[in-house]
């Protein structure tokens, strides 16, 4: 049995990726989009039809060119989400617009739109994540669209108090990035050993996992952004983990035993500890690494959504 074989046993494993491809060679249980992965599915010639699709409907909506361009790249994400809804079990996560980032209702509604889209193709509320920007806005904007039944997955998430404030506020789902923590680290410190249980971005991720666990809370652990597969070897037994095909093909490739790192039968060094606002933005003001990897992702989503639209509107 493979290693991709072995990891289904003890993590629901979900695919990193827009291409449809991919996820029917995979299999996985659930499949992740962001704005970088759509702008790459937006240029393959196999998502032409999809790309007229959603121009056609946003013509159909408004005559205002401006508003077009925004209803375009919105429908054509849910387009792709719900090719993908039909090739996994379980669900699809689709992202707001990172430009919303710091406003808590625009992102509210963002998100109702797009759920909206989604049932309107007849894919229920209960196979979509709106993906949010672990911002205190958009983690606020989780809090509201949780209790109003819309599902939220709070992505660019670095440090641990943005792991805190999520789980205070009843995220269904997080996903903790691995590979950009340890780009950050060795790009500062590029002699050091970063392998294995060193890996920093590993070390985050099972801190965070262990601190869900301990304390009893509900929201759902997906590791993200791997580098290599060393790092998913090393989260193996998390609730999920995010992962590209690249990497997937790499894990079906290896027939090692793969050994569960990870349980929900753990301890904590972290007592349970509830942010305000200013315990928030105190703590992401004192971990660099946090504030500096959640403001450059945050530029580029913005950045590949904007070549999205631009791209969608001279197709």
């Amino acid at each position: 049995m493979n290693q991709l074989e072995q990891l289904k046993q003890m993590t629901t494993v979900v695919a990193d990726t827009g291409d449809i491809d991919a996820i029917r060679q995979f299999a996985p249980v659930d499949a992740t989009t962001n704005p970088s992965l759509l702008l790459k599915a937006a240029q393959d010639a196999k998502y032409t039809p999809l790309l007229k699709e959603a121009q056609d409907w946003a013509a159909a909506q408004t005559s205002n060119t401006t508003k077009q361009l925004g209803l375009m790249t919105d429908r054509f994400a849910v387009l792709i989400g719900r090719e993908i809804t039909q090739l996994v079990p379980g669900r699809v996560s689709t992202e707001v617009d990172a430009r919303l980032s710091f406003d808590t209702a625009a992102t509210v509604a963002k998100a109702r739109e797009l759920i909206s889209m989604y049932e309107a193709l007849d894919i229920p509320r209960e196979r979509v994540l709106i993906k949010i920007a672990s911002t205190w806005e958009g983690i606020e904007a989780g809090r509201q669209l949780e209790q109003e039944g819309i599902n939220c997955n709070l992505t660019l998430l670095f440090g641990f108090a943005q792991a805190r404030a999520c789980a205070d506020a009843g995220i269904y789902l997080i996903s903790p990035f691995v590979g950009r923590i340890l780009d950050w680290h060795k790009a500062r410190e590029p002699e050091a050993d970063f392998s294995l249980q060193r890996d920093p971005g590993v070390r985050s991720v099972a801190r965070i996992y262990h601190y869900y666990k301990a304390h009893n809370y509900d929201t759902v652990v997906m590791g993200a952004s791997f580098r290599n597969i060393g790092e998913i070897q090393s989260l193996a037994g998390c609730d999920r983990l995010t992962i590209s095909p690249a990497l997937m093909q790499e894990l079906a490739s290896t027939e090692q035993p793969l050994h569960r790192m990870l349980s929900a039968e753990c301890s904590s060094d972290d007592t349970r500890l509830h942010l305000n606002e200013s315990d928030f933005r105190w703590d992401m003001n004192e971990d660099v690494m946090a504030q500096e990897k959640l403001a450059e992702g945050i530029r580029n989503f913005a950045k590949d959504q904007i070549k999205l639209e631009q791209l969608l509107a001279g197709h």
